[in-house]
């Protein structure tokens, strides 16, 4: 491919043109699922030394994905960039996501301040709907990281997203995205009726979150007697 060929569909809005130079594409899709795994293994290793030191896992499991080609495009124009390569890796954090879950409300702080103190992860940004809930109900705890990956070609800073939640958590957010995101739903009579029906459910998840790590707090205390 020459200059102009490649300064051509970098510099086009169209993201089907972006997507069919294959070469192009798929580098930059290569470094984002290579930042995936960096951080999934490092969680991987914190899980493991925590189920030898403290005989349990505070991850219940990681889930990864890569954000869509369209996603992609439609995002950069909301920002008012061109789709290129660069103004990706540039402007987007969240391209590459990595989702913990975890077993308990306090396994999600020790498992973001672990990650933190890592002196090879620099954190961009933190986002606590835990504490901080959306008005939706919406709780997540949310890290955008910095990671260099080494690639044959040298040392290459990498961007991702963390979403840290428990089991609770996570299963509310995956089941009100399914709900709330069918096309069409606000304008359906009742749409009101719904959205409160989805915040008392989204409150019940943070009385038992709550009650589940009264409970283990509980555990702990008398385990130490």
């Amino acid at each position: 491919m020459d200059e102009k060929t490649e300064s051509t569909w970098l510099e086009t809005p169209d993201p089907q043109l972006f997507i069919n130079n294959v070469a192009k594409f798929s580098d930059l899709m290569m470094m984002y699922r290579c930042v995936i795994r960096e951080v999934q293994t490092k969680l991987e290793v914190l899980d493991d030394e925590f189920s030898v030191e403290y005989k349990r896992n505070p991850i219940s499991f990681i889930k990864t994905r890569i954000k869509k080609p369209e996603s992609i495009y439609r995002k950069l124009k909301k920002l008012g960039y061109d789709f290129t390569a660069e103004n990706i890796q540039e402007h987007l954090n969240d391209v590459a996501g990595i989702r913990v879950v975890c077993a308990f409300i306090d396994d999600i702080y020790t498992v973001a301040n672990l990650l933190a103190n890592q002196d090879d992860i620099k954190v961009i940004n933190v986002k606590d709907y835990i504490k901080n809930p959306k008005p939706n109900g919406y709780r997540s705890y949310h890290m955008i990281v910095e990671v260099p990956v080494f690639f044959s070609k040298g040392k290459t800073p990498m961007r991702a997203e963390i979403q840290i939640r428990t089991n609770g958590m996570d299963f509310w957010a995956t089941l009100e995205h399914q709900l709330r995101y069918k096309k069409g739903i606000e304008e359906m009579d009742g749409y009101d009726a719904i959205s409160d029906e989805l915040m008392r459910s989204a409150q019940a998840v943070i009385e038992m979150d709550n009650e589940m790590q009264n409970i283990k707090n509980m555990i702990g205390r008398f385990h130490d007697i």
